[in-house]
C-alpha cells in the first residue's frame, strides 16, 4: 500500500510539471479546460458498461450532425423558411421562396406585402415562381387572381401603360382568361399616363368583350375623370349616361367634376337631368357637393332662373346644415340672407312654389330663430307669393313683415311703399280687375272682425293704388274714406299717394291739388313721392310750367327730383315747344349732376347751321 501511494504522488508530481497552475485571477474568464482524473490501477476498477443503441439509426434526417442538416435533404425543403434563408441575397432569397409556394400561399404572401408596399419583391417573386416547379414537377400556373396582384404590383412600380397591356396579352399564355380588374389596372396606368384616347378605346373593347371582362364602376369612373380633366365634356357624359343606366355608383371626385364642368359650360339644364338620375338611385342618391360649389350652383341657377337646379342647390346645403348640427362639436352652418332673397325672386319669376318653400324653410333654419328674417326676405316672399296668385298667402307675409318691423317709422316709408316694395302685390291684386279687389277687401274686413283683429294700412293701401290702376276711380275713392271710416286707423302719406295717383291717371289735376293740400293741412309730411306724382298729373295735363314749379317745390322741401321726373318734364317741354322751361330743366340738371343723354344728337336735329352749302 505504501508502495502504491509513493507511486501516485510522484504521478502527481510530473503532472503539475508539465501542466503548472495558475491563479483563477489571472484569467480573463473561468477556465473551460478538462481536468484529468487521478490516475488509476487498470486491474483494480471495473470496464464500463456500454451504451444503449442510437434510436435515429436508419433515419435519413440523421446521416450526419444534427447540427450540420444537409440543404440538399428533401424533407427539410418544406420547412417554413429554407436553410440558409437569412444569408442569402434577396434575389437568391426570393429564387429559393419560389419553389416552396403553392398558389395560396403565394395569395397569403402577396397580400401581407401589399400592406408593407413591397411591390418590386412582388414582380421578382412571381417572375421567379413562374418559372419554378412545384411539388408535382410541374410548372407553376398562377390563377387570374394572382395575376393580377403582379398586374398590380407592375403598376405600382410605375410600369407603363404599354408594358401592362402587354402583361394582359400574355395571360393567355397561362390559359387565363382577363377579367375587369385586369384591364382596370391598364386604365389605371393610361390615367396616370394622360391617355386619354388610349383610356377610351379600351373602354369600348371592355364594352363589346365577354361578361368577366365588362366594365364595372370604377372602370367607368377612370376615364369620365381623365375626359372630364381634358374638357371632353360630351364624351364624359355619355360614360355618366351608361354609368346611371347600369346602375353603378358614381364616385365622389367624378361628381364634383361633372358639377364643376357643366358649370362652366353653362350646362345646367344637363346637371339637372343628371341630379335627378342620381336622386332615383340608392348607389347615388348621398352624392352632395361641398359646400362652395354648392353656392356657386345656386349662383349660376338664380341668374338662369333655372328653379329646379336652385332648389337643388339649396336642398345641398340643407344637407350640410344637418351634417354640421350633428356633428361633434357641432358646426353651425349658416346660408347667406342675400342667396335667400335671390332664390324668392328666382320662384317668383318662374312661378315654382317648391323653391320658394324651400327657400324660406332653409333660411328659418339657418337663423335658429335668433332673430327675425329681414325685410328684403319678406318682400321677396311677397313678390313670389303675389306673382303664384296666392294673395292670401301674400297678406299673411305682409302681416309678419308688420310684425317685424313695423316699428321703425323711417323703414316703413319704405318697406310699405306701393308703390315701390308691395307693388307686385299692388299688380296681384288688379290682376283680374274689381272681382279680386272686392275680394281682398271683403277678407281684409273679415280680418279686422276677428280675434285677433288683423287691421292694416298696408293693405288697403294696395287695394287704393289696385284701383287706381284699373282706372276705378270711385272704388279708390270710397276704400280711402273705408281706412278711417270702416277700419279706424289713420291714413298715411301712402295712402294719399294713392288717391293723387287716381286723380292723375284720369286727368284731375285740380283734385289731386285739392289732396295734397289736404295733407299738408293735416300735418301729414308730403315724400318724394307725393311731388313725383304732382308733377305727372299736370304733365298729363300738358302744363309744363306747373309740373316745373312743383319741382321747384319739391328741391325746397329738400327732396332731388329723379332724371326719369326731368326726362319727362323735358320732353313735354319740346312737344309745346317750351325752350325757356327746357332749358330750365337742363340747368336742374346741372345742378343735380344728372346727364340727361341726348343733348348731343337734340343740338344735331336742332342747332343745323344754316346755309345752302348742303344743296349745292
Amino acid at each position: 500500500m505504501a508502495a502504491q501511494v509513493a507511486i501516485l504522488a510522484r504521478t502527481k508530481k510530473l503532472i503539475q510539471a508539465l501542466y503548472p497552475a495558475k491563479s483563477i485571477s489571472t484569467f480573463t474568464f473561468l477556465s473551460q479546460e478538462p481536468q484529468l482524473v487521478e490516475a488509476s490501477i487498470p486491474d483494480s476498477q471495473p470496464s464500463p458498461s456500454p451504451l444503449p443503441p442510437n434510436p435515429a439509426t436508419g433515419s435519413p434526417l440523421y446521416n450526419e450532425n444534427w447540427r450540420n442538416a444537409s440543404p440538399n435533404n428533401p424533407s427539410l425543403a418544406q420547412t417554413l423558411v429554407p436553410l440558409g434563408f437569412l444569408n442569402q441575397t434577396p434575389a437568391s432569397r426570393l429564387h429559393a421562396l419560389s419553389s416552396s409556394l403553392d398558389v395560396q400561399a403565394m395569395m397569403n404572401l402577396f397580400a401581407d406585402w401589399m400592406t408593407q408596399q413591397r411591390w418590386p419583391d412582388m414582380q421578382q417573386l412571381f417572375e421567379y415562381w413562374t418559372r419554378s416547379l412545384d411539388k408535382n414537377g410541374k410548372p407553376n400556373k398562377p390563377d387570374v387572381n394572382l395575376y393580377n396582384h403582379y398586374l398590380r404590383a407592375n403598376l405600382m412600380i410605375g410600369a407603363p401603360a404599354a408594358d401592362l397591356l402587354d402583361l394582359v396579352a400574355q395571360m393567355e399564355e397561362f390559359a387565363i382568361t382577363p377579367n375587369t380588374a385586369s384591364f382596370n389596372f391598364v386604365l389605371k396606368a393610361m390615367c396616370r399616363d394622360r391617355e386619354t384616347q388610349a383610356a377610351e378605346k379600351l373602354l369600348e373593347r371592355m364594352l363589346q368583350a365577354e361578361k368577366e371582362s365588362l366594365p364595372d364602376f370604377e372602370s367607368f369612373n377612370l376615364v369620365v375623370e381623365i375626359l372630364f380633366e381634358t374638357d371632353q365634356i360630351d364624351a364624359a357624359l355619355k360614360y355618366i349616361d351608361m354609368v346611371l343606366k347600369s346602375g353603378y355608383m358614381l364616385s365622389i371626385n367624378v361628381f364634383h367634376l361633372c358639377v364643376r364642368r357643366c358649370l362652366n359650360q353653362g350646362r345646367l339644364d344637363t346637371l339637372v337631368s343628371i341630379i335627378e338620375k342620381c336622386k332615383t338611385m340608392d348607389q347615388n342618391k348621398a352624392l352632395c357637393p361641398s359646400w362652395p360649389t354648392c353656392s356657386d350652383i345656386a349662383d349660376a341657377a338664380m341668374q338662369a332662373d333655372n328653379s329646379k337646379l336652385a332648389f337643388y342647390a339649396l336642398e345641398f346645403m340643407a344637407i350640410w346644415i344637418a351634417r354640421g348640427e350633428n356633428a361633434r362639436p357641432p358646426l353651425m352652418l349658416s346660408i347667406d340672407e342675400g342667396m335667400v332673397v335671390s332664390a324668392l325672386g328666382t320662384a317668383g319669376r318662374t312661378y315654382n312654389s317648391t323653391l320658394l318653400d324651400a327657400s324660406w324653410a332653409i333660411l328659418r333654419r339657418s337663423l335658429r330663430q335668433k332673430k327675425a328674417p329681414n325685410a328684403e326676405s319678406f318682400l321677396g316672399k311677397i313678390y313670389a307669393h303675389a306673382s303664384l296668385g296666392n294673395l292670401q298667402r301674400a297678406f299673411s307675409t305682409l302681416h309678419e313683415l308688420e310684425t317685424a318691423h313695423g316699428n321703425s317709422n323711417k323703414e316703413a316709408e319704405d318697406v310699405f311703399c306701393p308703390f315701390t316694395s308691395l307693388y307686385p302685390l299692388v299688380v296681384a291684386c288688379s290682376k283680374k280687375g274689381f272681382e279680386t279687389l272686392d275680394s281682398v277687401y271683403y277678407q281684409l274686413e273679415t280680418l279686422s272682425r276677428g280675434d285677433p283683429p288683423y287691421k292694416s294700412v298696408a293693405a288697403l293701401n294696395c287695394i287704393v293704388l289696385g284701383c287706381a290702376n284699373i282706372w276705378d276711380l270711385d272704388r279708390a275713392y270710397q276704400t280711402f274714406d273705408a281706412i278711417s271710416s270702416s277700419f279706424g286707423l289713420t291714413p298715411d302719406i301712402h295712402s294719399y299717394n294713392c288717391l293723387m295717383s287716381a286723380f292723375g291717371r284720369l286727368k284731375k289735376t285740380f283734385e289731386a291739388s285739392r289732396v295734397f293740400e289736404h295733407l299738408v293741412s293735416k300735418g301729414v309730411k308730403p315724400n318724394a313721392m307725393t311731388f313725383t306724382l304732382l308733377v305727372d298729373a299736370h304733365l298729363i295735363d300738358r302744363d309744363a310750367k306747373a309740373a316745373l314749379s312743383v319741382i321747384d317745390e319739391m328741391v325746397t322741401a329738400g327732396f332731388e327730383p329723379s332724371k326719369e321726373t326731368l326726362k319727362k318734364v323735358r320732353r313735354r317741354c319740346i312737344r309745346e315747344m317750351d325752350y325757356e322751361s327746357n332749358d330750365k330743366v337742363d340747368s336742374l340738371a346741372r345742378r343735380f349732376k344728372i346727364r340727361m343723354g341726348t343733348e348731343t344728337r337734340r343740338d344735331m336735329l336742332f342747332n343745323l347751321p344754316s346755309t345752302t352749302e348742303y344743296a349745292s
